[in-house]
């Protein structure tokens, strides 16, 4: 059984989703908030959540601007995943995460959720869309 943790990073939260002990079904867990850029901060949740929920891996967004191209948060990103990889035994995944977040929000808009619980739940159900299509992929 392994458990995958799904991240999508920010510049003040990242949203956290976990996938079911058979690897096949993602769903959302919390948003780590944290200050501006104080990745350390985020880093020590993460890997807070991975011994907590038992994970084995972890597929983190990489975004990429549409044309393919990775930017400057697309590179902060990669600078994330070996952070957590020199901290945590799990093996970390970049994951494409173009329109994650849109995708995201037409599933809430679709299901009435006011404007407010949206933005406070926006960026787990991102996560979950992350890792939702990694482990529709494998």
């Amino acid at each position: 059984m392994r458990r995958v943790l799904g991240l999508d990073l920010g510049s003040r939260t990242c949203g956290v989703a976990v996938s079911d002990p058979l690897g096949m079904i993602a769903r959302t867990v919390e948003t780590i908030r944290f200050e501006e850029d104080d990745y350390e901060t985020a880093c020590t949740k993460v890997l807070e959540f991975v011994k907590e929920l038992g994970v084995t891996e972890i597929v983190l967004g990489l975004p990429k601007h549409m044309n393919g191209d990775i930017g400057i948060r697309g590179n902060i990103s990669v600078e994330f995943k070996a952070m957590l990889e020199e901290k945590c035994s799990c093996p970390v995944t970049l994951w494409d995460e173009r329109l994650t977040t849109v995708a995201a929000q037409k599933i809430l808009i679709s299901a009435n959720v006011s404007r407010k619980k949206r933005k406070a739940v926006i960026d787990q159900m991102a996560a979950v869309q992350i890792l939702q299509g990694y482990l529709d992929r494998k």
